[in-house]
């Protein structure tokens, strides 16, 4: 039987990529490139070849493999794997690359920034200090073939050939037998009389001294060299000249430097280097003490390296999340973060952690989200988006705090292109018809009737058909006057999407009744409004051939780019309406639909009405008059600036949202702070009553015609009109003239016409009968009182003294 040896080259985890090595530093080691043969992650493989007749080196290389494998520290080359053959010896670590390779890259693209140069040399002394006082150990080799540098900018102390023991137990140091590193030897090894006063840290700290200089200046060319600065800092100068002094006993310990560099003005003293430190020990800060870090985060990313912010503040952020119970404070940094990243990245690191968060129940969080989602939205495919965003997005609809109600409504801008038939045309519809009818902040229902104008080209024909006309008809009766503008500039802005008859029949006639309008900025939109649609009539009635052309996105499918078009004609301005709604909402209370008297629309010919006294254009339940003056300013120059501005309307609440209880707590009513909605109690019935009072369809349109006639009543055609026979009958109607109306009464959560005061009514009906109850039950609550008490203690004689 034949036995084969196996190959342990060949069965190592780990393979060399087929490239030239990188730039390696003088030394026994060659470093290349490599990668894990099972995931194909990147590691750097340190290679030796042992020759014959270098005894001594490979002594060396053995000892520096074991005493990488068994020193762990952050600050030094992180040792994963190795291989020591007969022929060679592998040493597999994290990649990196060398420091004098990095630098120059780095010169290439601009340079390294001082904070970044701090913050290296700062890990390069710690891993001194760990090497000299805690285990007793001389480096012996600390030069710039010796720092290597991570994916993160962070740099590594390797090199550990001639590493010894400071005690000299084990004889002294191995020589080196290399020119390039012997250079950086201090003066005091070639005189022997000066051993007796130096301290164990003096060599090191003079080779750091040595290194410092090459950063900033360059290779050193001989020792000499390092009297002159250079392009050293100022504030770094002083500790520099420490460091190579003649006097190896003035050198100071790598802790007691630090120290020194960290003092207030030293040069590792600023806020790159207190965030790595913090980031070190952050698994055992307060929580507290986290969530004032990651509010502060944010303002200095921008000021980090991209490679900083990707490798190592990204994973501490993600962590905090998953498992630090950080909350909504990280969601700034964190998307701060993403843009560095590429889109496979985003989708591999973000994506996942932005899903889980909007699952999560706590206010602040979720309100961050929706701030903030227009730096995600684009990574989210559409299945995530109806499946397991949506869902959880239409809780906010329902939120008692105004803010996110808000939120909620200006997210759908963004999510509308992702949503699917049932999420956009029967669910987010009947929430925007809830809002418009039934919200008691006038700046949300003003926002919805924006947003419903904005997505309305993603809409289904039909439900165009069925929604626009009905929801822009209501939005022009509401008491706050900026959703009436708003109502007017949703027919505007979707002009394109109704036919010559609905702009003639259903249109013009509510638009003709905004001429009126108690407010200018309203009359202002409606007359600009109704030139634009007199105009396309004309037209067509000029050239009857234009007609197809006009209505030809009438019964198209939904179309994204037909918003834009009419955004552009209509001069459809967020910044003039959510400006006002925004200023309105901090500085005056909001009525009540029906708190707020409606503009009526004309009374019909033949019925005669008084003649309504003029209105006056501000009173003290509107806009005062300066800031009318100032607001329809605003409104008329920003008219064709819709996407300029941000909507801002409800934000400043954001504050508070931390404090206040869970939104899917007990108790969805009102809470201390909040504004409370007199139908809220209802909600969930009004709810239910979408699916129990029948199709869709029915829900959406306008009232119906009226029902058949009972049963025995004759059509006009039965009757003799012309006169000439006799009728003994007598007048045919007058057994109708009891008759009760029959009109159905419109729908509270549809588009239809509806009844503003009879809100108020339904609200005060109900509390007066909430009331009485809690009067009864009261008085019932003390009859039973007196009757056990009586019962229990029995009559009480006269002039008995009562005993407690």
């Amino acid at each position: 039987m034949w036995f084969f040896a196996r190959d342990p080259v060949r069965d190592f985890p780990f393979e060399l990529i087929p490239e030239p090595p990188e730039g390696s530093p003088p030394g026994l080691w060659v470093l290349h490139r490599g990668r894990k043969k099972a995931t194909g992650s990147a590691v750097s493989i340190f290679v030796y070849d042992v020759k014959p007749g270098a005894e001594e080196q490979t002594q060396v290389a053995r000892a520096a493999f074991k005493r990488l494998k068994t020193l762990r520290h952050p600050n030094i080359l992180a040792y994963i794997d190795g291989l020591e053959t007969e022929k060679c010896l592998y040493i597999v670590t994290e990649a990196v690359t060398p420091l004098g390779t990095y630098l120059k890259a780095r010169a290439e693209a601009g340079g390294l920034k001082e904070q970044e140069l701090s913050w290296g040399l700062h890990q390069i002394v710690k891993a001194l200090s760990f090497l000299v006082n805690d285990c007793n150990l001389i480096h012996n080799n600390v030069c710039m073939a010796a720092v290597f540098v991570d994916r993160a900018g962070e740099w590594k102390l390797g090199g550990l050939d001639y590493m010894c023991s400071a005690q000299g137990n084990g004889g002294g140091p191995p020589s080196k037998g290399i020119p390039e590193l012997e250079q950086y030897d201090p003066p005091e090894l070639a005189d022997n009389s000066s051993r007796a006063v130096k301290e164990k840290w003096s060599a090191d700290m003079w080779r750091l001294g040595c290194l410092i200089w090459e950063v900033f200046n360059g290779p050193l060319p001989r020792a000499a060299a390092l009297r002159n600065p250079g392009k050293i800092p100022k504030s770094l100068v002083t500790h520099y000249c420490e460091l190579v002094g003649a006097n190896p006993k003035v050198r100071p310990n790598p802790a007691r430097f630090l120290q020194n560099c960290r003092a207030p003005g030293g040069f590792m003293s600023h806020r790159f280097v207190e965030t790595n430190l913090f980031l070190e020990e952050i698994q055992i800060k307060e929580p507290t003490e986290k969530q004032r870090f990651f509010q502060e985060l944010s303002k200095s990313l921008d000021s980090f390296p991209e490679d900083f912010c990707r490798h190592k503040v990204l994973p501490q952020l993600l962590t905090a999340f998953e498992f630090g119970n950080a909350g909504a404070v990280v969601l700034t940094p964190l998307f701060k973060v993403g843009k560095f990243l590429s889109a496979e990245e985003y989708q591999q690191k973000i994506i996942p952690v932005v899903v889980k968060m909007f699952s999560s129940t706590d206010r602040a969080m979720r309100i961050r989200l929706l701030q903030q989602m227009e730096q995600f939205i684009q990574y989210l495919d559409e299945p995530t988006v109806n499946t397991q965003i949506f869902p959880h997005v239409v809780h906010g609809f329902l939120d008692t705090n105004p803010a996110i109600r808000e939120q909620t409504v200006k997210s759908m801008l963004l999510l509308a292109p992702k949503l699917n038939e049932a999420n956009l045309n029967v669910e987010l519809m009947k929430h925007f018809a809830r809002l418009q009818a039934k919200d008691d902040q006038g700046p949300i229902r003003c926002n919805t009737t924006v947003c419903l104008g904005k997505i309305g080209s993603y809409l289904s024909a039909n439900t165009r058909h069925r929604v626009l006309t009905s929801a822009f008809s209501r939005a022009t009766k509401d008491p706050f006057a900026p959703s009436r503008v708003a109502g007017v500039l949703g027919f505007a802005a979707t002009h394109n999407l109704y036919s010559m008859n609905d702009c003639a029949h259903k249109i013009l006639p509510v638009l003709c009744g905004l001429t009126v309008d108690p407010e200018k900025s309203v009359r202002d939109q409606a007359f600009k409004t109704l030139r634009s649609f007199l105009s396309k009539l004309e037209s067509v009635s000029e050239d009857p051939t234009q007609l197809a052309e006009v209505e030809k996105d009438v019964h198209a499918a939904s179309s994204p780019g037909t918003g834009g078009a009419a955004a552009s004609w209509a001069g459809w301005a967020v910044t003039g309406v959510s400006s006002l709604t925004s200023k309105l909402i901090r500085a005056h209370p909001t009525p009540m639909p029906s708190e707020t008297s409606v503009p009526q629309r004309a009374a019909p010919e033949g019925n005669p009405a008084p003649a309504p006294a003029p209105p006056p254009l501000a009173t003290s339940g509107h806009w005062e008059t300066q800031e009318e003056d100032k607001d329809t300013a605003e409104d008329s120059a920003t008219a064709d600036r819709w996407d300029d501005e941000d909507w801002g309307s409800l934000e400043e609440a954001e504050s508070v949202l931390a404090q206040q209880d869970d939104w899917s707590a007990k108790g969805q009513g009102s809470r201390a702070g909040q504004v409370s909605h007199p139908d809220r109690k209802s909600l969930e019935s009004d709810w239910s009553s979408w699916e129990a009072e029948g199709s869709w369809d029915q829900g959406w349109q306008e009232p119906s015609s009226v029902e058949p006639p009972p049963e025995g009543t004759r059509l006009t055609s039965e009757y003799n009109w012309g006169g000439t026979e006799p009728s003994d009958k007598g007048d045919p109607f007058a057994a109708l003239s009891a008759r009760p109306s029959t009109q159905p009464r419109p729908d509270p959560d549809s588009w239809s016409e509806d009844n503003w005061e009879g809100l108020e009514a339904e609200s005060r009906q109900v509390k007066a009968e909430l009331a009485r109850k809690k009067r009864e039950e009261r008085r019932r609550e003390m009859e039973a009182k007196r009757a056990e008490k009586k019962a229990t203690k029995g009559p009480m004689k006269l002039g008995a003294r009562k005993l407690d």
